[in-house]
């Protein structure tokens, strides 16, 4: 992509409140431990000290190793605007060999002015633009999924934020794009979002299998991101139902997607990328930690989140979605689920850890899809959006509030 280099075709997804420094730094560390267990033959015990790396011989920024892990989405108004918490939102995996950043905005002046900020100022090595939220709030305003439908507003957005890259990085840093098939079956936009990023000179597109209207239920379209790879001269990414290493395989073999982007299928399973790494480097090694050992990653995720956040009662409440995660699968006992969702501090958290049968296997019931599927839902989209492909006046007015009240804003 550009002039990056991607040892492992692997994305990890931005997800709000998710993708934060901890979290990213946890799924970067397992997919870089099976690279060193690859290069020792796969004899080392990761789970206790989870790490590793290469890419000897690339400058910084230049070469990912273990795929990429990206940032939670960012609005461009609030990087423009350096909002505290945006700034802290940003902060690097101080271990991630190329930073990435995802952004959201509809103005592209703002986008772009966001993209020189962060290119400039040594906070990103690779920029991801954000057309595949299908977030009511999102798209009801004209952002996300929505705006790859209005293709002069998308190609004036693409083709400044590339410019602003090149411009910031002399060419360095590579623009990527991710977006759904459509609005909904009747208003397909992944066909001419990728033309318009050809021309763009975007580096790569993602395209998540699924309409805005499908949200993320249902199966995800893999047929159609095959469609995409055989009519686009652009690298792209399959995204939508990645669960498992296997599944990362079966859709790479089915669509010719030059890589995958997995999003749900590691939340409460940062060692997903030790699978998905090894598989993609030909080794059938998989990792399935007992309960003592995922206790051990949950405090050491809590550790880290403490450090990052600088205050120790919002980070263990930042963590409190995440143990639930962890603990899919496990027989924790309904008080004690209880208790571990109301924890406030980290002595707290290791006191309720440890009153678990931690003699626990790692149980079937992990695997396999995560997170809320949910219903199909009626796309929330501005008045007489799909009339045309080309903003009205009264819409070019209004973009300005599309920004206000998203995550990072």
């Amino acid at each position: 992509m550009g002039g990056l280099g991607l040892g492992t075709p692997l994305m990890l997804a931005p997800m709000a409140g998710v993708t934060n420094p901890p979290f990213r730094q946890l799924c970067r560390e397992f997919g870089e431990a099976a690279l060193a267990d690859l290069a020792d033959g796969f004899g080392a015990d990761v789970l206790a000290n989870p790490g590793g790396g290469s890419g000897a011989g690339h400058a910084p920024g230049t070469f990912a190793p273990a795929g990429l892990y990206v940032c939670e989405m960012i609005t461009s108004r609030a990087l423009v605007e350096q909002t505290p918490e945006t700034m802290r939102m940003i902060q690097p995996d101080m271990g991630d060999p190329v930073r990435s950043i995802q952004i959201y905005g509809v103005g592209p002046a703002t986008v772009a002015e966001a993209v020189r900020l962060v290119v400039g100022n040594g906070y990103a090595d690779h920029i991801d633009l954000n057309f595949g939220c299908p977030v009511p709030k999102v798209t009801r305003k004209g952002g996300g999924s929505a705006l790859p439908w209005k293709h002069d507003l998308f190609e004036a957005i693409v083709s400044a934020a590339v410019r602003a890259a090149d411009q910031a990085s002399g060419g360095r840093v590579p623009v990527t794009a991710k977006v759904r098939i459509g609005i909904d079956e009747d208003h397909e936009t992944f066909r001419d979002a990728a033309r318009i990023c050809e021309d763009a000179g975007i580096a790569a597109l993602t395209l998540h299998a699924r309409t805005t209207a499908q949200h993320y239920s249902g199966t995800a379209r893999w047929e159609v991101i095959g469609d995409l790879v055989r009519e686009s001269s652009l690298p792209v990414f399959g995204n939508g139902d990645v669960f498992e290493a296997q599944d990362a395989a079966a859709m790479m073999k089915q669509t010719g997607a030059v890589g995958v982007v997995v999003g749900r299928g590691c939340q409460g399973r940062p060692w997903l990328f030790y699978d998905l790494v090894a598989a993609m480097h030909g080794s059938d090694r998989r990792m399935r930690p007992n309960l003592a050992q995922v206790c051990q990653i949950i405090m050491r995720h809590a550790v880290l989140a403490v450090d990052h956040f600088g205050e120790e009662r919002r980070a263990i409440r930042e963590m409190r979605k995440h143990v639930g995660w962890y603990m899919r699968g496990f027989a924790v006992g309904g008080q004690l689920r209880r208790d571990l969702g109301l924890v406030n501090t980290l002595e707290e958290l290791g006191l309720r850890l440890s009153q678990l049968d931690l003699t626990q296997g790692y149980p079937e019931a992990a695997s396999g899809p995560r997170g809320r599927a949910g219903g199909e839902k009626q796309p929330h989209l501005p008045e007489f959006w799909l009339d045309s492909h080309v903003l009205s006046p009264e819409q070019k007015a209004r973009l300005h509030e599309a920004e206000l009240g998203i995550s990072g804003g």
